[in-house]
């Protein structure tokens, strides 16, 4: 049987595979304690580690240079490893369907080389049974191995918000679950020493994973509610962020704020939820209907641009309009899911002349996953009929701002669509701008 004591004197090694935005910062912060192994199958991802290098920006140089980590790309290295963590994603497909390939594709390798009494903890996002109804199996016909006599599961799943510098890992209480009390109390053992914020232990596996999956869940329903008020209160001609600020004046009033839900968690971890609710006969309304407001929201923001066009007495077909922002959030590079290409997306429909700027995403990321070359600068393609500022960038706000959008912009009276809203209708009327808002 496993004890914390094997790992703290470093005679015991844990592995950590995925190096993303979840793993890699999970892997940094064990290394201070911990004897680390970082395994991700992307070479060139091991290349700029072993540098010193993270393009998304979660670790710094500093810390990789005097972590100690392991990092290889070479499968054979986890059999090494009495404690696999695994932090791969869990996307949806483009029917909006769980896709477990890459938790799939990681338990293989992991099975092939996994050892007795080692044990796997799943950190990704997944409906409630996949654990030990997906990937025991696979763990089992790759090992030879059988689950609970030579080797354990567990699942403790990752809370990472990414570019958040103050709710940092170790910062956020981590639940724990294992497939027997005992596991579960030498995973709480072993996250605990390095998360001061705590652990919560879970009474099972199914019970931390459906957590994890409605964290998110309940989030995508409250900023549904909040873009739905928003639809609401433009053709009632209300500001909606006058509205929830007077709202916000009361105690127990939940400030949430209309926007594009994207990313990796908030748009993607429902449908893994309402996917395992329909597959056992129950389907989800509340959740779906949130799901379809949300997923509507940058053809919403589109049809208002073009709105506004024609309102300005601008010719839509061939205007030039400039998107400010792709990530999925502010003050990262993570492109992933983004809901801005759907801003993009139906201008084109248009046949409006899009450029796209975003100091933060990296551009053969975005060409490959977008077929979008970002432009250089914000005055690449200048003068702009519209500017929609999309992503709340620092460099967009403190650098840019109002005036900084009316020197870009064509003559006349531009438009500013402010996805976020930003600014105050005064403040862009004073600018010199046309302007809308969420």
């Amino acid at each position: 049987m496993l004890n914390q004591a094997d790992f703290l004197d470093k005679s015991e090694k844990i592995g950590v595979m995925g190096l993303g935005y979840v793993g890699l910062p999970l892997a940094a912060l064990l290394a201070k304690e911990y004897n680390v192994l970082g395994f991700d199958i992307n070479a060139a991802r091991i290349k700029e580690l072993k540098e010193n290098r993270d393009r998304t920006n979660e670790v710094d140089s500093e810390t990789l240079k005097h972590s100690h980590i392991e990092f290889t790309d070479d499968p054979e290295k986890i059999s090494g490893c009495k404690l696999i963590v695994v932090t791969v994603p869990t996307p949806i497909d483009g029917y909006r369907m769980p896709d477990l390939r890459p938790v799939e594709t990681a338990t293989e390798i992991i099975g092939r080389y996994l050892g007795k009494d080692a044990v796997v903890v799943y950190e990704s996002t997944v409906y409630p049974g996949v654990t030990e109804d997906v990937c025991v199996p696979i763990l089992e016909r790759e090992s030879g191995l059988s689950w609970k006599k030579d080797f354990h599961v567990g699942y403790s799943p990752e809370r990472i918000n990414p570019g958040d510098k103050e709710h940092t890992i170790n910062k956020i209480t981590k639940v724990v679950s294992g497939d027997t009390p005992e596991i579960a109390n030498f995973l709480a053992e072993i996250y605990g020493h390095v998360i001061t914020a705590g652990v919560h232990l879970a009474p099972d596996i199914k019970t931390a994973e459906a957590a994890k999956v409605i964290e998110n869940t309940q989030r995508d329903l409250n900023i549904a509610l909040m873009n739905e008020l928003s639809l609401i209160f433009n053709k009632l001609g209300i500001g909606t962020k006058d509205v929830l600020e007077a709202a916000g004046t009361k105690w127990n009033f939940l400030r949430f704020e209309p926007g594009l839900v994207g990313g990796h968690c908030i748009g993607v971890d429902p449908y893994y939820l309402t996917f395992k609710a329909e597959s056992i006969g129950y389907h989800p309304q509340i959740i779906l209907a949130g799901r379809r407001i949300n997923d509507n929201m940058g053809k919403y923001v589109a049809e208002n641009t073009v709105k506004m066009l024609i309102k300005a007495g601008k010719a839509v077909k061939g205007s030039k309009v400039l998107i400010l922002g792709l990530t999925f959030k502010e003050g990262i590079s993570d492109i992933r899911n983004t809901r801005v290409i759907d801003i993009y997306d139906e201008l084109r429909e248009y046949d409006v002349d899009v450029s796209v700027h975003d100091p933060y995403a990296h551009k053969e990321e975005v060409r490959q996953a977008y077929h979008i070359d970002l432009a250089d600068n914000v005055e690449d393609h200048k003068p702009y009929d519209a500017v929609i500022l999309a992503v709340k960038h620092r460099p967009y706000i403190e650098g840019l701002g109002l005036e900084g959008v009316r020197k870009i912009s064509s003559d006349g009276m531009p438009i500013l669509i402010d996805v976020k809203a930003v600014y105050s209708k005064e403040e862009a009327h004073r600018a010199g701008l046309i302007y809308w808002r969420l």
